[in-house]
C-alpha cells in the first residue's frame, strides 16, 4: 500500500514537473524542472522493484544528460528572455497532435493486441548485480561505455572551446 502511495506521489509531481517544463518561459527554471522530472521517474522505477533502471536514469539522465542541458544553457545569452513569439505556431500544433494521436493509436494498439503478462511478486533477489554482470562483466560492454564517455568529454570541451568568447 505505501509503494502505491508514493507511486503515485511521484506521478503527480513528475506531470506537474513536465508540464512545467513546457509551460515555463524561463529556459533555465524549465531545465531545473527537467531535471525534477527525471527524477521522479527514477522514483517510480524504484517503486516498481527496478532498481538497475533507477540508478541508471539517475547516472544517465540527472546525471549527464540534465548537466549538459543546464551548461549549454548557461553558456547562451539572453536566457532570461526565453524564445521570441513565433509565426510557426499554429502548424507547430497541428503537427504536435498528429504525432500524439500516432503515439496514442500505437501504444493503444499494442495494448489492445497484446497479451499483458504480469508478476504477482517483485523479484525476491535484488537485479542489479546480475544485469551489471552481464554488461560489465566478461565479454561485457566496458570498453564500448569508455569509449562513449570519452567523445562525450571531447564533445563537451569542445563545445565549449567553440562558444567561448576570445
Amino acid at each position: 500500500m505505501g509503494l502505491e502511495i508514493a507511486f503515485w506521489i511521484l506521478a503527480v509531481i513528475g506531470i506537474g514537473a513536465a508540464l512545467a517544463v513546457v509551460l515555463l518561459s524561463n529556459v533555465f527554471r524549465a531545465a531545473l524542472c527537467l531535471v525534477l522530472c527525471f527524477l521522479t521517474v527514477a522514483g517510480i522505477y524504484v517503486t516498481l522493484s527496478a532498481d538497475f533502471l533507477a540508478v541508471v536514469q539517475i547516472l544517465i539522465y540527472v546525471g549527464a544528460i540534465a548537466v549538459l542541458i543546464i551548461l549549454a544553457i548557461m553558456l547562451t545569452r539572453e536566457v532570461q528572455r526565453g524564445s521570441p513569439a513565433n509565426k510557426l505556431r499554429i502548424p507547430a500544433f497541428f503537427v504536435a497532435i498528429l504525432f500524439l494521436g500516432t503515439v496514442v493509436g500505437t501504444v493503444g494498439f499494442a495494448m489492445v493486441k497484446d497479451q499483458w503478462r504480469l508478476a504477482g511478486v517483485a523479484p525476491l533477489e535484488p537485479t542489479t548485480p546480475a544485469l551489471a554482470g552481464k554488461l560489465f562483466g566478461e565479454g561485457g560492454f566496458i570498453l564500448p561505455v569508455e569509449i562513449a564517455a570519452i567523445l562525450l568529454l571531447a564533445a563537451i570541451l569542445g563545445a565549449i572551446v567553440l562558444v567561448r568568447e576570445k
